[in-house]
């Protein structure tokens, strides 16, 4: 293993950001916006609100990331560039405790703002990967820094449910100026663990001044990488499949607990299958990990994916709260696991010196697959007035993905691209 101090500072920044990912995205938000921010709105009304709001931020990341990678390989920018976002995500968090009932415009806005650095941090998080890990140790130091994000974001909300269910005891007048709190939690939190990252992780190419002249040199090595990208077609062919496939994992995480709410199930029995979620997804990420050290990838990412299809079968069934604890454990087991070993298998494929670039690509499919995922959910639950269908349909996207990726083969591609 290469620097330990390197790895740990890397992995846990995970520990810092899942806060944000874990108590604002898929915890309190949804419900916060349906119950206070989007007050008197319908149900679909409100989910469709969200969906559009996740999907107006993926498509802001969708078009800066590429660009701003190139930049960051050319100057050894990555660590900055990361700072800026993460910071920007760490300032909206701690706006929306001010923002007023009923106000969901206001709302919306910020939470967009706070979806932008947020997405935008872990683009050069996940570039910085082959900064600090080879191919030997690649599965086992990606799936560290998911499985940390899953223990770091559970104990903080773990902390925060507990002040929402006991707002008294912890100062606050009623469970609203609790939920209000946990959002500047999350900032505080977030602040205060990327520190480790920010201090003590080395960028190990030299800086260039940023000048227009970079950004001039940014745009051509943007150009070159496309071209690499697209002659290579293993790398599309994966792309393709991460996209369809890393979709549904996305809008599977952004849209659970609105799914929940909107089948009639109890706000607090929503938020304890979360914490199922992040303390199950602690082992079950490094064990995802372990299995890809001693077993293919691939085959590692093809098992969850099948499990994603059988919760997704689950889901449309669904009808008492207890076959929602049972969906929440069955996500549990994968959702980090397919996370991390999608980024280490691609790390496996591109050439490090243009890790912040390729990684823009990378991301530039994820997030534009978090486009389409909520938009869809949007669309069908506002044309069919059914949440179970809008979950369903959700289901090509992992069949389609699965298809493409049993065409890849990671060592011609890695081959290929040297000889480019």
């Amino acid at each position: 293993m290469r620097n330990k101090k390197n790895v740990y500072a890397w992995a846990f920044y995970d520990w810092a950001n899942s806060a944000y990912a874990t108590v604002v995205i898929a915890g309190f938000f949804p419900i916060f916006f349906k119950t206070y921010y989007s007050a008197g709105s319908s149900a679909i009304t409100s989910t469709s609100q969200l969906g559009f709001a996740n999907a107006l931020a993926s498509f802001i990341i969708v078009l800066l990331a590429p660009l701003l990678g190139a930049i960051a390989d050319a100057a050894s920018l990555k660590k900055r560039f990361l700072s800026l976002f993460a910071y920007l995500g760490i300032l909206m968090s701690a706006s929306l405790a001010l923002v007023p009932e009923g106000s969901w415009q206001i709302a919306i806005f910020l939470y967009v703002l706070g979806n932008i650095g947020f997405m935008g941090a872990d683009t050069f998080y996940d570039a910085l990967l082959s900064s600090v890990s080879d191919e030997k140790n690649v599965d086992f130091v990606s799936g560290l820094g998911f499985a940390l994000g899953y223990l770091g974001g559970g104990i903080l909300f773990g902390l925060n449910v507990w002040m929402v269910q006991n707002p008294a005891l912890f100062g606050f007048e009623n469970e609203a100026h609790a939920i209000k709190a946990s959002f500047v939690g999350v900032a505080l939190w977030w602040a205060i663990f990327s520190l480790p990252l920010i201090f003590f992780l080395k960028e190990t190419q030299p800086k260039k001044q940023c000048t227009t002249s970079l950004l001039k040199e940014g745009y051509l090595r943007l150009k070159n990488t496309f071209s690499k990208i697209t002659h290579l077609k293993g790398i599309v062919l994966f792309l393709c499949a991460y996209w369809l496939y890393i979709d549904g994992v996305d809008t599977i995480i952004r849209m659970a607990v609105d799914y929940g709410m909107a089948l009639g199930f109890d706000i607090h029995n929503l938020i304890f299958s979360l914490l199922i979620v992040q303390f199950v997804g602690f082992p079950a990420t490094l064990a995802f990990a372990k299995l890809a050290q001693y077993w293919e990838t691939k085959k590692a990412i093809f098992v969850a994916i099948s499990v994603y299809l059988c919760i997704i079968i689950w889901a449309t069934m669904m009808q008492e709260v207890y076959e929602f604890y049972i969906l929440a454990g069955m996500i549990a087991l994968v959702q980090g696991g397919i996370q991390a070993l999608s980024r280490s298998y691609y790390s496996k494929m591109i050439p490090p010196q243009n890790a912040a670039e390729f990684f823009g690509f990378y991301n530039f499919l994820g997030k534009f697959a978090a486009i389409l995922g909520p938009l869809l959910v949007a669309i069908v639950a506002l044309f069919s007035k059914s949440s179970r269908l809008s979950i369903a349909s959700i289901s090509i996207l992992f069949i389609l993905g699965a298809v493409l990726l049993y065409f890849v083969d990671e060592k011609k591609i890695a081959q290929n691209l040297k000889s480019a």
